[in-house]
Order: C-alpha cells, then sequence, then structure tokens
C-alpha cells in the first residue's frame, strides 16, 4: 500500500536498511528525544490524554525550555531575539 501511494503521489520511497540507526543518525537522535521525554515517560489512557500530553510537551520544549546550541534561550526567545516570529502553536 505504501509503494502504492508513492508511486500515485510521485513520491520516491528510501529506505534505511534494518538495524542500521546509523544510516540516518541526525533523525534517529531526533526520534529519540521524544520517545525518551515524552513516550517512554507517561501513560495514555486515551488517545484524547496522548495528544494533550504530547502537545503539552511540544508547547514545554518550543516556549519554556532552554537550548544549550542557541545561547540558553527557548526557540520562541531565539526566534524574537532574531526578529523572527515562531509559527502560532
Amino acid at each position: 500500500m505504501l509503494d502504492h501511494w508513492g508511486y500515485l503521489n510521485n513520491v520516491r520511497l528510501d529506505f534505511s536498511h534494518r538495524g542500521m540507526p546509523t544510516d540516518n543518525g541526525l533523525i534517529e537522535a531526533f526520534n529519540g528525544r521524544p520517545r525518551a521525554e515524552c513516550l517512554n515517560e507517561n501513560r495514555f489512557m486515551s488517545i484524547d490524554n496522548a495528544r494533550q500530553k504530547v502537545e503539552s510537551g511540544r508547547r514545554h520544549n518550543n516556549d519554556v525550555r532552554a537550548y544549550s546550541a542557541i545561547g540558553n534561550l527557548s526557540p520562541r526567545e531565539f526566534a524574537a531575539s532574531t526578529g523572527q516570529t515562531c509559527p502560532a502553536g
């Protein structure tokens, strides 16, 4: 089904090799953080409960949490300091 969808939507599918997370370490690291910080730390009682907890974590990471890579600012603070705006949400 995925191959068919890709064909119909002119999307080239390219997969990492099974068991080879080093094929794309950036994505593995990116996916690992939400897993460790949200999915492994919470018990979801329903899909709505999961949505609420994930959204709360997303807002915390974008609006409150400081990142050393951007001068110990939150992404929202960093964007404001450069004269940019963060997308709504």
